[in-house]
């Protein structure tokens, strides 16, 4: 079985990465949307909402799963006997980014590969910290995020906004 993992922190999942994980799908037998629990930025969801959210924006697409991880993401890939770790690329300073990354990772096991996939044209401005700013702002992101996120921003905005939660 051809097995890729797909990683982030996805907080939150948006169309972007639908498109990179749709794609994938057509690539691998199976992808694995993998949620990264701890990362060192300040996060909008806990990761049991964030792994939610995307496993109710994936559902009912064949070979993509999502599951929650902790640890160095290299490591994850090949307890689960990933052969690759797919990244998406949306903009020149991405590759930069992605390219070290890559690097380290094949440093740390080199049976890993990394594999790249370029956004689709309409998801190259789509980021999950420009989307929380305009939702932030209580502007409108249905066009950019699954409606069962969407809704999950609205609420976590009103929430937040109520008790004098401000983030943008």
């Amino acid at each position: 079985m051809r097995k890729v993992i797909f990683p982030g922190t996805f907080d939150p999942f948006h169309y972007g990465h639908l498109d990179i994980a749709r794609r994938a799908a057509k690539l691998f037998d199976l992808v694995v949307v993998a949620v990264y629990d701890k990362p060192s930025k300040s996060l909008l969801f806990e990761p049991e909402v964030r792994i939610e959210l995307t496993r109710q924006a994936v559902a009912g697409l064949e070979g993509i799963e999502v599951v929650g991880y902790s640890g160095m993401t290299v490591a994850y890939a090949k307890k689960i006997g990933a052969q690759a770790i797919v990244r998406g690329l949306r903009v020149f300073s991405d590759f930069e980014y992605e390219f070290r990354i890559a690097l380290a990772n094949r440093r740390l096991d080199k049976e890993i590969d990394t594999i790249a996939l370029i956004t689709g044209e309409e998801n190259t401005f789509l980021s999950s910290s420009t989307v929380r700013e305009i939702a932030s702002l209580g502007g409108d992101v249905s066009s950019m995020v699954p409606p069962n996120v969407n809704k999950a921003l609205k609420e976590r905005y009103a929430a937040g906004s109520q008790a004098g939660f401000h983030r943008c």
